[in-house]
């Protein structure tokens, strides 16, 4: 199992006392990233599970360049994307709008894809004086903080995932309607399902977290509809344990990654009356899998 360790080869990095999130400071990312960096903030990136980059003046092309530090582009389904940057999305929210916020419920990034996002990347542009938080959860100490025979019991789990509730015909953003800035891709497509292993294995540091997450996550597979309720209820019930969160102030620069492999995220609003303005990429991941071979805890 990787170790929750700072890594010794990246200056400027200051973890969280549990180890959940880390700050790295001292850095120019408008500059080109040096190869020793670049593989030093993929090894922190999972050993934390997020990386605050504070005070970084960047363009549109730096966050695609810097995107490139933690590998290809993902593919971002239901999202218009910026013009002439067809892997940006502008996170856009006008000081007057009453649309729902966009990521404002707990989930993973795209989990229903075969392949979903091993990361997002998320830059501040315009960031309102108050509310405007993104809260994080730790999977993998929630995995580990389970009991064996939970621990167990998940592991033998696979879970159907789908965009339905959010971008399908009758989904909560179909069914908003309130205009929104952003533009939003609603339908059919939306429908598609993919399953995944309840429990995956990270393909770098080995260690197991909870790959399920409240609005991408439809259903357990091979069990009953009210089994499948009850699972997924005291699974979220646990995830969601303060112990395992994390609560981030943005500020205006500030770049944020997180390793969508191993948290759960979601967009707080309260920031009525001002407009918040964001850039945000995907890395593309992996098909999720069980390493049987790794121990359970």
């Amino acid at each position: 199992m990787g170790s929750m360790q700072d890594a010794p080869d990246t200056p400027g990095l200051t973890a969280r006392p549990n180890g959940f999130g880390a700050v790295i400071r001292g850095v120019d990312l408008s500059k080109d990233v040096s190869e020793p960096h670049a593989a030093a903030w993929v090894l922190a990136l999972a050993r934390h599970g997020v990386l605050v980059f504070p005070e970084q003046r960047m363009t549109v092309e730096d966050l695609e360049r810097v995107t490139g530090v933690f590998g290809e582009f993902g593919v971002d389904p239901f999202v218009e994307p910026l013009a002439g940057h067809p892997h940006v999305i502008e996170v856009r929210r006008e000081a007057d709008e009453k649309s729902i916020v966009f990521g404002g419920a707990w989930h993973s990034d795209w989990s229903f894809q075969a392949r979903p996002p091993a990361a997002t990347l998320l830059h501040g542009q315009i960031i309102p004086p108050v509310g405007g938080n993104t809260a994080y959860v730790d999977t993998a100490r929630a995995y580990e903080a389970m009991s064996s025979e939970w621990r167990e019991r998940a592991s033998r789990l696979r879970a159907i995932h789908s965009a339905s509730a959010a971008y399908g015909t009758q989904g909560a953003l179909a069914r908003d309607s309130q205009p929104s800035s952003m533009k939003i891709i609603t339908g059919e497509a939306a429908h598609g399902t993919q399953v995944h292993p309840v429990v995956r294995t990270h393909p770098i540091t080995g260690r197991r977290s909870l790959f399920i997450n409240p609005v991408y996550t439809r259903a357990i597979e091979g069990v009953s509809d009210e089994e499948s309720k009850e699972i997924l209820a005291q699974l979220f019930i646990h995830m969601l344990d303060e112990q395992f969160q994390y609560e981030h102030a943005w500020a205006s620069g500030m770049l944020v990654v997180w390793d969508n492999r191993t948290t759960m995220h979601l967009a707080r609003g309260g920031y009525e009356g001002h407009r918040r303005l964001l850039y945000r990429t995907t890395v593309a991941g992996e098909a999720p899998v069980l390493d049987t071979d790794q121990p359970s805890a």
